[in-house]
């Protein structure tokens, strides 16, 4: 089963709010393609489209930063982009490609 992950406005996936710091789960793998990526979970063997280059960027560093809002500013990513960009990171997280980041 495929799941697309995009940052258009026409999202549908609900809006959560991501305090604290995320990664990239371990299990995930990134495939680097023209349209963002593909990402595999080896652990639930989902596969997701991740369709901005701009979304691959926050994603990959994410876990460099103490807020996915902190991830988003490091990147560069417009106030206008955001609550798509937020959605994205709210399906990633709720299909388990994103983790919390425990001490």
């Amino acid at each position: 089963m495929a799941c697309a992950v995009s940052t258009s406005d026409h999202q549908t996936a609900t809006p959560t709010t991501l305090d604290g710091p995320w990664r990239l789960h371990p299990r995930v793998a990134l495939r680097p393609e023209p349209f963002g990526a593909l990402a595999y979970h080896y652990g639930n063997r989902r596969l997701n489209f991740l369709r901005s280059p701009d979304l691959v960027e926050v994603v990959e560093c994410l876990g460099d930063h103490p807020s996915p809002d902190a991830a988003l500013d490091a990147c560069g990513i417009s106030d206008r982009r955001r609550p798509s960009f937020t959605r994205a990171l709210a399906a990633l997280a709720a299909s388990d490609f994103l983790e919390p980041v425990t001490s």
